[in-house]
């Protein structure tokens, strides 16, 4: 019997990488987006907002009407902004909360009771490489994705008992749009924080359009954690991504802090 695939943020980028990936190996899957479109496609678009939380048992429901049960939940949607803390907007950072955290775990309220009666299940959070380490102005999505790595650690040990895995999966720098659609920080001339924050966003926006990588990398490695029996807790994707959060674990946090300022042009 076909398992059913359940994946958040799947209109593009990496969420549609994964989502044409296990649509094209029998598996049942249902993408979400907040303006689905028709795409050309054999998985199903279906209209979904992670901060609108009723939406959340509404598309549960709905796929277990249909179904009987959901098998693999990816929360893959989340947005990004940037800018020194001391001048986010405090709106927007509550909204990037409810988007790459608050909003996943409602969806996992209503989906696990449904793994947890069938004792099977697979939830993956497509984390990234910034819940590992703190980035300069990006303080607020790194503590986003490292919150939703401790959540899927804890949620595994909990959910053991169940058969019910939860697995995280850290992206480094892909081609995907988050890069275009993030909320960058507008700061006045002279603001304090420049020059270095112009800096910043323009080796930020280099270093994606010269080195991202090939989203389908990503399904990729889905594809085998769902295809394991035993699968770790988490998974890094991209060597130099692995090496810098290895170092990050054997130097002085001084030199490790030198590093990542000059990977952008900071001083």
């Amino acid at each position: 019997m076909s398992k059913v695939v359940l994946i958040t943020g799947a209109s593009s980028g990496l969420g549609r990488s994964i989502a044409e990936k296990l649509s094209n190996h029998d598996f049942i899957v249902y993408g979400t987006s907040r303006n689905p479109k028709e795409i050309d496609a054999k998985y199903k678009l279906l209209k979904f907002d992670i901060t609108e939380y009723q939406d959340a048992e509404t598309i549960t429901d709905y796929l277990i009407s249909k179904h009987g049960k959901i098998d693999i939940l990816i929360n893959n949607a989340g947005i990004s902004i940037t800018g020194p803390v001391e001048s986010s907007e405090m709106d927007d950072i509550k909204n990037l909360y409810d988007t790459n955290f608050f909003g996943h775990i409602n969806l996992i309220q209503n989906v696990v009771p449904h793994m947890r009666k069938n004792m099977s299940g697979l939830i993956i959070n497509i984390t990234s490489i910034a819940g590992y380490l703190g980035l300069p102005f990006q303080s607020i999505y790194c503590a986003s994705k490292a919150s939703l790595n401790l959540l899927g650690e804890s949620l595994n040990m909990e959910l053991k008992n169940f058969n019910v895995k939860v697995v995280n999966l850290a992206p480094g720098d892909y081609k995907t749009e988050i890069i275009d659609n993030r909320r960058d920080s507008i700061l006045d001339n002279n603001s304090p924080y420049n020059p270095e924050y112009s800096s910043f966003t323009k080796a930020v926006t280099r270093g994606m359009s010269k080195k991202g990588n090939d989203p389908r990398e990503i399904a990729d490695m889905v594809f085998k954690i769902i295809n394991s029996k035993n699968p770790k807790i988490h998974y890094l994707s991209g060597k130099f991504i692995q090496k810098l959060v290895t170092l990050k674990e054997f130097i002085p946090d001084m030199i490790f802090e030198k590093i990542v300022m000059k990977m952008y042009k900071l001083k």
